[in-house]
């Protein structure tokens, strides 16, 4: 042994790298056969594999100028960290986006901005800015509702969501005085820290799922009795990342917390379908509605990406002869979001986010429904100047579930479904949430949805309104193409915008569908 020892001890530092790299140069060509490149050059082949899987890192912070990344560029993810942050997020010295490229959008101010009077919330809470509609009031629901908040989060699931981001968007839509949408996961305690609660449930029935695998109206009615924080249903029709594409929870995902508030086994796969058990076409969902409503006395909506009208066209028509309906409607944009999809399904299926609600809002609008459904609008709109032409086009809030990531520290590094998210927030690791302040956290999330509120209060005044609910086509110009030029919302989709009922916005914070809120918190 002390000869061996001695003659290792004899080999210089070179000795061993020459010794290992001969070892895996024998692996790569007799062993291994599952890469071609490795067995072509040895060794130096790894080289290609480690520089392919750090490709996207370093296009990100060394190759891609400040306005070309996708789904957010530099300029975007560095107003959303600022506006979290509550540092400076001005740019000087002019834009640098290119103000003539297709699909620019302009707001066109009015030559004297609307003065806003001493007595105005927005005077002193200079970030106030309710939905100006009710959930459930057209309906008679129970328990109507009005969001507090046009900027809320979006469906992200417990699961999906590591608890320490779920807990921390929470806690932050507390703050905000804005809602916080469960996602498809089901109910978490991380989702009971004080926000608002939108419960959202897909074909898997999470959280109100019978043995089966089928909807439990019995378990839903218990957890809206027990979860007064839970304020409206949500049923998914579809999603802009994978419409109708159903999907599988491996079963080595699922501990026994996920089990216990999805109602699934530990261990085991579960399959959430492409389609629903609990309704097979329109008139079902729309009695399931109904059912809904009946035994919680909240406000009912549902949420989709859009491609085909028919379906939809059948449900207004139903909406129209009967006086009933979804009391909301989320359209998602075809951009995809926070759901991994096949490339196949995130590039192509369903329409994105301008085409697909503009197409919606024509046909509820020709059959004079528009002022009984809140619309919401989700599909990157989490920036005032998008807010602002949302709002043009009709919708009454946003979501925002990307926009709302990146707020609490999402670096975009895009590897959400492989559970190895660097910012511990699209990750089931324990090491990776750990690296989560959730006080930090919430107050930036909460600093975010203020930002944006109070950066699209202004644009609203400064396009001569008190309100965004009164922007109209007209206000917003688009680059269409060269021979065009720009065109205004209303050449370019095909319509106007029915006139929101709005008696300004004394009248919202007075409302008794707030809730009792208490903005103090929300003017500091």
């Amino acid at each position: 042994m002390d000869t061996l020892l001695n003659t290792l001890s004899a080999v210089p530092w070179w000795g061993y790298v020459l010794g290992f790299l001969g070892i895996v140069a024998f692996r790569d060509i007799f062993i291994q056969k599952a890469h071609t490149i490795s067995h072509n050059y040895p060794v130096v082949g790894h080289l290609r594999y480690w520089l392919e899987s750090v490709g996207p890192e370093m296009r990100q912070y060394f190759v891609a100028n400040n306005r070309e990344e996708l789904p957010f560029n530099r300029i975007e993810r560095g107003w959303i960290y600022a506006s979290a942050k509550k540092e400076n997020n001005y740019e000087g010295f002019g834009t640098d986006r290119d103000i003539y490229q297709h699909q620019h959008i302009f707001v066109k101010n009015q030559m004297l901005a609307f003065k806003t009077p001493e007595n105005h919330p927005n005077a002193t809470y200079t970030d106030f800015l309710p939905c100006a509609k009710v959930m459930g009031e057209y309906n008679q629901r129970k328990k109507p509702y009005r969001p507090a908040s046009i900027i809320n989060v979006s469906a992200m699931s417990f699961g999906s969501l590591s608890a320490a981001a779920v807990e921390a968007m929470n806690k932050g839509v507390a703050k905000a005085n804005a809602y916080h949408n469960t996602g498809e996961g089901g109910l978490s305690p991380y989702h009971k820290q004080g926000g608002d609660v939108v419960f959202h449930f897909g074909t898997g029935y999470f959280g109100v799922r019978s043995s089966d695998g089928s909807l439990s109206l019995e378990k839903l009615e218990k957890l809206v009795k027990d979860n007064p924080c839970i304020k409206a249903i949500e049923i998914k029709l579809s999603q802009g990342a994978k419409p109708g594409k159903g999907g599988v929870l491996p079963g080595a995902k699922i501990t026994r917390e996920i089990a216990a508030i999805r109602g699934v086994e530990v261990g085991k796969d579960v399959l959430s379908p492409a389609t629903h058990k609990a309704f097979n076409n329109v008139p079902e969902l729309m009695e399931l509605i109904e059912k809904i409503a009946e035994i919680t006395g909240l406000p009912v909506g549902i949420k989709g990406a859009i491609g085909k009208i028919d379906q939809w066209e059948e449900l207004a028509d139903i909406m129209a002869d009967t006086g009933k309906g979804p009391d909301f409607i989320t359209v998602d944009g075809g951009e995809g979001g926070t759901g991994a999809a096949p490339p196949s399904f995130a590039d192509h299926v369903s329409l994105p986010w301008v085409y697909g609600f503009s197409t919606l809002y024509q046909v509820f609008q020709t059959r004079n429904l528009t002022n009984r459904i809140v619309f919401i609008g989700s599909g990157k709109l989490g920036f005032p100047a998008k807010g602002a032409m949302a709002f043009a086009m009709g919708v009454d809030c946003i979501n925002v579930a990307r926009e709302a990531m990146m707020s609490i520290g999402c670096i975009q590094a895009q590897v959400c479904h492989t559970n190895r998210c660097p910012a511990g927030i699209a990750t089931q690791s324990k090491w990776r949430q750990a690296g989560i302040s959730i006080p930090l956290k919430s107050d930036r999330l909460a600093q975010y949805f203020k930002t944006f509120r109070k950066e699209l209060v202004e644009i609203t005044h400064a396009a001569g309104y008190e309100h965004p609910c009164q922007f109209t086509m007209h206000d917003i110009q688009v680059n269409v193409d060269d021979i065009d030029l720009t065109r205004n919302l209303r050449t370019t989709y095909g319509y106007n915008k029915t006139e929101v009922p709005f008696k300004g916005t004394k009248v919202l914070y007075d409302c008794e569908y707030l809730g009792g809120k208490d903005f103090t918190e929300s003017a500091k």
